[in-house]
């Protein structure tokens, strides 16, 4: 009876210990769109793990298993200088990580946004008086790891210092003050990690003229973690979902960018070699920063994974060559509709669960294909859409880049089902089950 009391205190004070460990995450993200064809200097916010959203404005502790919240500056959403999101619909713009697609279009991702704004943010950015979407800025809230690949770099917290800074946030005022030079994402960063540790992080003084950025924050909080190795710390990559949206670029420090840009430094060179020499010198002695270097890969269900070998790549890749050498020439589907005409047709929805989900009517019939880990299996697809479509996903996850883009479970996971789908189409059945995890234990983010 002893034994059974003192096992069950024990566990009592582990799931205490679980819930009592918290970090602050400096978010590292790669540009999209203009920025990766100009600047490059991509986005920075703050992720907390014990800190909660009571609405976008408004800070309050996680209840348990809550996974924690994302603070940015912004400058045209609402009036408002911050916002917070939760981590899930900050990256994927769903509530639950069993919705995250497995794969995404341009379509996908603008109804998934326009989905989540409708029910917690149609406040910041209310319908036209049309009822269509509105346009503007409040994109950038919820989707990020469909437009780009992120970095995280974290470092832990007490209960106290997170309540400290909860009231802090919630007792200053949120109104509008960014300035691109002295006032940006990067400098909102800066403040909140130097709450909880002062002179933790600051400005570039020679990497970025003085002007604060994201990637020279990150890497002045890495310095810090040097510097202070009786605080835990760890890295991680948040992947780009994949999908046919263009890939983020490199990130890139201010001088960076024109070191490494071939429209500004050759200019530069012709006609002012002295600045284009100081320029590459300044790189050279303090521009180098490799975000991915001994990173995990981050999970949409808070774990943290070991990233794929290059020799699991291409074993990966050969099995994949040789799969693909068993499937019909023509790869047809229901009524002779191939999976490209498919992707054009079909329309982005909501199963009765409320899981993303492509359809469209083929034949007078309508076709679901569900999208995600949660809708994939569960909602009767023709075997040859399941097919191509975990195919080009796995394409996706095995194609080269500066960081993984996917972990050695979650391809795991892809590839076992992949097989699972040819198995059933070669044997005239279906599969229609809901996707387990491997027993694998991950390294949860969250603990």
């Amino acid at each position: 009876m002893k034994v059974v009391k003192l096992g069950g205190l024990a566990l009592v004070f582990l799931c205490l210990a679980v819930q009592a460990r918290a970090d602050v995450t400096v978010l590292l993200e790669e540009p999209y769109s203009y920025d990766g064809a100009f600047a490059g200097t991509g986005h920075t916010a703050v992720y907390l793990t014990r800190v909660c959203a009571a609405s976008p404005t408004l800070l309050r502790r996680c209840k348990p298993e809550e996974p924690g919240v994302v603070l940015s500056r912004y400058n045209r959403i609402a009036g408002y200088d911050w916002i917070a999101i939760p981590l899930i619909p900050y990256l994927y713009a769903v509530a639950k990580p069993e919705d995250v697609p497995l794969y995404a279009d341009s379509k996908v991702v603008a109804f998934l946004r326009d989905q989540y704004r409708r029910e917690y943010l149609e406040h910041l950015a209310p319908d036209k008086p049309s009822g269509e979407t509105p346009g503007g800025d409040w994109v950038q809230l919820v989707g990020s790891a469909y437009d780009r690949t992120s970095y995280g770099f974290k470092i832990e917290t007490t209960a106290e210092q997170d309540d400290e800074f909860i009231r802090w946030m919630n007792d200053r005022p949120n109104i509008k003050s960014y300035k691109v030079v002295s006032r940006n994402c990067a400098d909102f960063v800066r403040e909140v990690v130097n709450y909880y540790y002062p002179r933790a992080m600051s400005r570039g003084i020679l990497p970025d003229l003085g002007v604060a950025t994201p990637k020279e924050t990150a890497k002045s909080f890495v310095k810090y973690s040097e510097r202070h190795t009786d605080l835990e710390f760890s890295s991680f990559v948040i992947p780009q979902v994949p999908g046919s949206i263009k890939r983020s670029r490199p990130i890139h420090g201010l001088v960076e960018s024109i070191f490494k840009a071939k429209k500004y430094v050759i200019p530069l060179a012709a006609f002012h070699p002295f600045v284009a020499g100081g320029v590459a010198s300044v790189y050279l002695v303090g521009g180098r920063f490799n975000p991915a270097k001994n990173a995990l890969v981050f999970s949409s269900d808070g774990g943290l994974e070991q990233p794929l070998t290059a020799e699991e790549l291409r074993r990966y890749q050969k099995k994949l060559d040789d799969l693909l050498l068993t499937f019909p020439d023509g790869k047809p589907g229901p009524e002779g509709t191939s999976w490209q005409q498919f992707q054009e047709k079909a329309q982005p929805g909501l199963d009765s669960f409320g899981r993303p989900v492509l359809q469209t009517a083929i034949a007078d019939n309508v076709v679901t294909l569900g999208l995600s880990r949660g809708s994939f299996l569960s909602n009767e697809a023709p075997s040859e859409f399941q097919r191509e479509f975990l195919v080009t996903r796995v394409r996706a996850e095995l194609a080269a880049g500066r960081a993984p883009r996917s972990s050695r479970i979650e391809l795991l996971e892809d590839w076992e089902l992949l097989q699972k789908i040819v198995a059933a189409r070669r044997d005239g059945a279906a599969v229609h089950a809901e996707m387990g995890n491997p027993s694998t234990q991950r390294t949860s983010l969250l603990n």
